[in-house]
């Protein structure tokens, strides 16, 4: 006798905290996975109750009170479908997990304990959660399907003793961030335990942006041969049916829909996309505005504010000094009209003259330096600021990786803002992604990415007057913040002594900059914050 389970990826984006909001979307995807796609299951990310990272939410009792509520109301309102959800639980004695639930016929009919808790990278588990110890198989029309929970599946023990207790399927609940090559790994990793336990697996995961996160869904269900039989799009709620037919003793998943997954700029592009959009509408804010100076960095910004909100939604302001090129406020004016976007220029010169004024006595005697041109970048941000606060847009701050590391910003000037977009992003990859963007659509204007970059906070000023070239800048920054390289070890690989000491001077001493800036979204796989934490005051050296 042949039998037939159709399970669906449940590929949603849960907001963290908003519990009612999530079993809403968690209750109504069921129901249309049932109506339209005639489901037997549907699998839902890790902690999708909650959202994820619920972070210190997990320490308050409350949380625990609404998220049984929840459970009995996804019990109560999902019928004639099983319901596989990630949630926290915490028990009588105080002692919290991460959990999976198998609901069924109005009831949970069995729950699993995550196993394996990640406390590297932006991940903490271990300072919420005590681990599971136990399988958790269930039979469901013929076919026994193990329920693991994300981490669990990049170990060999929780996938073998899901075997050994009986698994024909591996459901596998995840809430995995994006990187640049993480799709690649997630692949290869579930290849890996296919090859070790010679059964399917389905890998559904979370999608959407939570604060300087971005999860990219790519759901992905795999064959007991190591082949990708069904995979979901990338950065997209949606809902993707997994059919298996169980004949005999065999069960075989067949081949389904196969979405094409985004590579190189595009991928990341998408993501910064993600990361405005939802950071943006899930606090509330009915737009942005930013400092479009006739930049790269702020071109780009805006570029991505644009296609990620909507034109009606991005307000841009050149605030031109007299240090400013014309070919400068050309061009932001070009690119403002191009993209459809509200754009007005404030000139800072009648600011500044007052600036001047007030301090001349305080200055008296001292040689303009650094400090003007830091006064021209804090009158700036004062301006967006205040539009701000009178207009209820969030300010985007528009500096990048490079900058970042080396704390070539300033402090209440162009570091202000609510959220970064480029904050991950090193500078030769904006220059590459504004490349792209322009692919798509007439955007950034051409002499915007050719022309040498600069500050324009002093005459004739250029990036490379204070840094290497950023080639070879973005090398030095990953040598030594991915890959925690000493200074002697990225000198043999053929950079010039002087500017390697230089360079990891200015990111270690940079260290109180970075802790005060806006969060922006995690792009590659060691970023400024959860993934790097450094003192800021110390005195380590390896030079």
């Amino acid at each position: 006798m042949t039998q037939q389970v159709t399970v669906v990826m449940g590929q949603i984006d849960p907001i963290v905290g908003d519990i009612s909001a999530n079993v809403e979307l968690i209750i109504n995807a069921a129901q249309q996975a049932k109506k339209e796609l005639q489901a037997d299951i549907i699998v839902f990310p890790e902690m999708t109750i909650t959202g994820y990272p619920p972070e210190d939410l997990l320490l308050r009792d409350g949380l625990y009170r609404q998220v049984k509520k929840a459970l009995t109301q996804i019990c109560e309102s999902v019928h004639d479908i099983v319901c596989v959800v990630g949630y926290p639980m915490q028990d009588e004695l105080g002692e919290r997990f991460n959990m999976a639930a198998w609901i069924e016929d109005g009831m949970i009919q069995a729950s699993y304990i995550k196993q394996n808790l990640p406390n590297y990278s932006v991940f903490d588990e271990q300072r919420y959660f005590t681990p599971g110890q136990q399988t958790c198989v269930v039979e469901f029309k013929g076919i026994k399907f193990g329920v693991l929970v994300c981490e669990d599946i990049w170990k060999i023990t929780p996938c073998t003793e899901a075997k050994e207790a009986g698994s024909d399927v591996i459901l596998n609940l995840n809430a995995s961030p994006f990187s640049e090559e993480k799709h690649k790994d997630r692949i290869a990793t579930v290849q890996r335990r296919v090859d070790e336990i010679k059964l399917p697996i389905i890998y559904v995961n979370q999608v959407g942006g939570q604060d300087d996160l971005v999860f990219d869904g790519g759901s992905f269900a795999m064959c007991a041969d190591g082949e990708v039989c069904v995979q979901s799009p990338e950065f997209t709620n949606d809902l993707t049916s997994v059919t298996f037919v169980k004949q005999a003793e065999s069960v075989v998943m067949l081949e389904g829909s196969k979405a094409e997954l985004y590579e190189g700029e595009a991928r990341v592009y998408q993501a910064l996309k993600m990361g405005v959009k939802d950071y943006v509408e899930k606090n509330g804010f009915p737009g942005v505005i930013l400092g479009l100076s006739g930049g790269i960095d702020s071109a780009l910004t805006m570029a991505v504010a644009v296609d990620a909100l909507g034109a009606d939604k991005v307000e841009a302001v050149m605030m031109p000094f007299h240090y400013t090129a014309e070919i400068s406020k050309e061009d932001a004016a070009q690119q403002a009209m191009t993209m459809g976007v509200h754009y007005q220029s404030i000139p800072i010169e009648s600011m500044y003259n007052a600036f001047e004024a007030a301090l001349a006595r305080s200055f008296e005697g001292a040689p303009a330096d650094l400090t003007e041109e830091n006064l021209q970048a804090r009158i700036r941000g004062t301006l967006l600021m205040a539009m701000s606060n009178k207009g209820g847009k969030m300010v985007l701050a528009t500096s990048n990786k490079s900058e970042v590391a080396v704390g070539y910003s300033t402090l209440y000037g162009d570091m202000v803002g609510g959220f970064s977009p480029l904050k991950d992003i090193p500078k030769t990859l904006v220059y590459r992604l504004a490349q792209y963007r322009n692919t798509l659509s007439p955007c950034i204007p051409e002499r915007v990415i050719t022309r040498p970059p600069s500050a324009e906070l002093r005459p004739d000023q250029e990036d490379q007057d204070s840094l290497p070239d950023y080639e070879v800048l973005d090398a030095i920054i990953k040598y030594y913040v991915k890959q925690d390289k000493t200074p002697q070890e990225i000198i043999e690989l053929g950079f010039n002594a002087e500017e390697v000491n230089k360079v990891i001077r200015l990111i270690d001493r940079s260290e109180y900059k970075r802790r005060q800036s806006a969060p922006g979204i995690k792009i590659t796989q060691r970023a400024f914050g959860r993934d790097r934490r450094y003192p800021i005051t110390s005195h380590y050296s390896e030079s």
